[in-house]
């Protein structure tokens, strides 16, 4: 990818317009940003699930501001042409304005262009100041990891009428706010059409079906890196987990047998310095 893609870009993308579906990834550091760049990827996510996949917590509540902003510098370190988006962390946004738009700005300073909070109407007050004070804003409603207690649990959202009715409505609301894009997660495919229809922005899905403007997974489950959880709307395009132990345990049998380093692997000393240490023939008495 060459040119690079910018907020503007992204928010009058609609398929139903004839647009081209928006492709997002996740990543979280210079190399898997570079790589989604190389694949042409419209936007990086350095999403809040770094604390599953990379740094082993059970859930996304325990990463801190200070955490994101680490590794959105990371991946603001590749240049990708892709649009570099960065989760705000679970109370980064709960508390006041003020906070809200304080920790938003460290993570534009860090490399994002714009930021995603989680949650529906009750985020009005934050993603108002946000885009006052222009920082961009991608929504995200349905299935809020960060609300994984609440919920009691990863669970489909939008099953019911009114929990399908109240979910367009908290789109309407966000995307009036000033989000330039809403991602949907874990809602019916139809509820994912009602809320792509309802509104101008484009919408980006998650386990919300075929409907929505474009999609979004995580870099970890589509190459097959990701054993613990493996949800019903995730595809793998790779198998680079089984294929990186396969490839560790070669070596570490090479390292046992012998077989690694070769001498083509190895750095040698020219002839002369190699027999005035005396590694030819006998060694060189000390003076």
């Amino acid at each position: 990818m060459s040119t690079r893609i910018t907020v503007p870009s992204v928010q009058g993308r609609k398929v139903r317009r004839g647009d081209v579906p928006l492709v997002m990834v996740t990543a979280y550091d210079a190399p898997g940003a570079r790589m989604a760049d190389a694949a042409g990827i419209d936007m990086i996510l350095v999403g809040d699930s770094v604390a599953m996949v990379v740094l082993g917590y059970e859930d996304t509540l325990q990463v801190t501001v200070a955490d994101m902003a680490h590794h959105t510098a990371a991946v603001a370190r590749a240049t990708p042409a892709s649009l570099i988006v960065a989760d705000m962390p679970w109370l980064s946004y709960h508390v006041s304005v003020a906070d809200t738009v304080t920790n938003a700005a460290s993570l534009i300073r860090a490399g994002a262009q714009a930021v995603k909070l989680e949650g529906g109407r009750k985020r009005l007050p934050m993603i108002e100041a946000l885009v006052d004070a222009e920082i961009p804003v991608m929504g995200h409603i349905g299935l809020t990891p960060q609300s994984v207690n609440a919920m009691g649990g990863f669970k489909v959202q939008g099953r019911k009428h009114e929990a399908a009715l109240a979910l367009v409505e908290d789109a309407k609301a966000l995307a009036h706010a000033g989000c330039f894009a809403i991602v949907i997660e874990g809602v019916p495919d139809e509820v994912g059409r009602m809320i792509t229809e309802a509104i101008d922005i484009p919408t980006v899905g998650i386990g919300a079906g075929a409907g929505c403007d474009g999609q979004v997974l995580v870099f970890h489950d589509v190459l097959g890196i990701e054993e613990r959880v493996l949800p019903k709307f995730v595809r793998r395009y790779a198998d680079l987990g089984t294929e990186g132990v396969r490839a560790l345990g070669a070596y570490a049998d090479d390292v046992r047998t012998g077989r690694f380093p070769s001498a083509a692997e190895s750095y040698s000393l020219e002839a002369r310095t190699a027999e005035t240490l005396g590694l030819y023939g006998t060694p060189i008495s000390p003076v």
